[in-house]
C-alpha cells in the first residue's frame, strides 16, 4: 500500500475514534492530510502468480531480405555405383530414306583380268617327255588352256597359281611343271605294288603375255605311271591371282 493509502486509512481511524471523544475537543483531522506519525505495518507475503495470458496474434510477415552471397563450391562427392542395365526399349520407327547418291562410273576391264582353268586326264599317258594332254575340261571359260597341245598360254600378265594332283599306278612317275621350255618344279613318286599313289605339286609363277605353262613326264618310258580311269582322276589347274599394275 502506498503512503496516500496509508494516510487515508489513518484518517478513517481517527474519525472513528473522534466520534467517541468529548465535546470541545480538538476538531478531527482531515483524512486527506498526510499522516506524519503513521508507522508502516509489516510487509505482506507476495501474491500468487497469475494465470498465463492468452497467446497474442501472429505478427505480420517481415520484409523480404536481400539475396545473400553465393557460398563456396563444395568438394566433389564420391562416384556412385553403376546401376543395372535397364530393359531394352521398344524399336524406333524407321527413318526417312536418304537422298539417292550419284551413279558411279563404270569400272574398266572388270572381266579382262579373269584367267583360270581346271582339266583332267581321260586315260593313261602314253609318252614321256612331251606335254600331257588333259582333255577332260572342268573349267576353261577364257580358253586360255589349249586342249590340243596341253599348254596354258598367258593372256593377262601377272601372278599365277598352278597345282596338279596325279594318280600313280603300276609304275613310278616323274613329273615336271614347265614354263617356257624350262622345268621349274619336279615331283617323283615311287610306286608301291598293290597300291595306288598320288603325286602332287603347286607353285606361284609370274607370267608375261604369251608365256606358256604345262606338265610332262620325264625320263624313260618305264617312269610313266601317271594314270586315270572312271574312279581315279589326275588333274591340272591354274588361275590368275592378280594382274600387273600396268594392265588395263
Amino acid at each position: 500500500m502506498g503512503p496516500a493509502g496509508r494516510c487515508l486509512l489513518c484518517g478513517l481511524l481517527l474519525v472513528a475514534l473522534g466520534g467517541m471523544g468529548m465535546a470541545g475537543e480538538d476538531p478531527q483531522p482531515d483524512p486527506k492530510a498526510p499522516c506524519a506519525n503513521w508507522m508502516g505495518g509489516a510487509p505482506g507475503y507476495p501474491g500468487h502468480n497469475g494465470l498465463p495470458g492468452r497467446d497474442g496474434k501472429d505478427g505480420r510477415d517481415g520484409e523480404k531480405g536481400e539475396k545473400g552471397e553465393q557460398g563456396e563450391k563444395g568438394a566433389k562427392g564420391d562416384s556412385g555405383q553403376i546401376g543395372s542395365q535397364g530393359a531394352e526399349g521398344p524399336r524406333g520407327f524407321p527413318g526417312t530414306p536418304g537422298i539417292m547418291g550419284m551413279k558411279g562410273e563404270k569400272g574398266e576391264g572388270a572381266f579382262i583380268h579373269r584367267s583360270a582353268f581346271s582339266v583332267g586326264l581321260t586315260g593313261r599317258v602314253p609318252h614321256p617327255n612331251v606335254p600331257i594332254l588333259f582333255s577332260k575340261v572342268f573349267y576353261n571359260e577364257q580358253q586360255h588352256y589349249d586342249v590340243s597341245t596341253g599348254k596354258f598360254r598367258c593372256s593377262v600378265p601377272g601372278m599365277y597359281y598352278f597345282a596338279y594332283h596325279l594318280t600313280v599306278y603300276l609304275s613310278d612317275a616323274k613329273i615336271s611343271l614347265y614354263k617356257q621350255d624350262r622345268a621349274v618344279l619336279f615331283t617323283y613318286d615311287q610306286f608301291q605294288p598293290n597300291n595306288v599313289d598320288q603325286a602332287s605339286g603347286s607353285v606361284l609363277l609370274h607370267l608375261n603375255a604369251g608365256e606358256e605353262v604345262w606338265l610332262q613326264v620325264y625320263g624313260e618310258g618305264a617312269n610313266n605311271g601317271v594314270y586315270a580311269d572312271n574312279i581315279n582322276d589326275s588333274t591340272f589347274m591354274g588361275f590368275l591371282l592378280y594382274p600387273d599394275l600396268d594392265v588395263h
